[in-house]
């Protein structure tokens, strides 16, 4: 496998879960069993209870952009061969917000609301990123 050149996320304890399902094309994020909200990012207690009787459950993997920007000059060095590329904060349909990049289409075709499908991105063996591209 290539080495990858550019930076990684830490993985946690309580985030293992999450980087283990997108190694096998799963998106999981956290529910609380107690008062049903879903969670991300993984955390050790439920954001809305405070809770510590959470589980992983598999996401739909389906969304729409809340928010975007595009980049196409003054990145980091490691990512100059990826200019232009789209930074989003995406809403999944069971409502978590997530930050990802947008891939699979120009800058100039994103916007707000636009729907939108996980995808996998096999970075090294231990990590696999989620990133999304238009819904199908």
């Amino acid at each position: 496998m290539k080495a990858y050149g550019k930076p990684l996320p830490q993985m946690s304890p309580w985030s293992a879960p999450f980087w283990e399902g997108c190694r096998n094309h799963e998106l999981l994020i956290q529910k609380c069993q107690d008062c049903q909200a879903f969670n991300f990012y993984p955390k050790m207690y439920c954001a809305n209870c405070l809770s510590s009787n959470i589980e992983w459950v598999k996401a739909s993997g389906k969304g729409k952009v809340y928010s975007y920007m595009a980049v196409y000059a003054y990145q980091p060095t490691e990512f100059a061969h990826d200019v232009p590329y789209v930074v989003a904060i995406v809403v999944l349909d069971e409502g978590v917000r997530m930050m990802t990049n947008i891939v699979g289409c120009p800058p100039e075709s994103v916007d707000c609301e636009m729907r939108v499908e996980v995808v996998f991105e096999r970075a090294t063996e231990e990590i696999t990123l989620a990133k999304f591209r238009p819904a199908i």
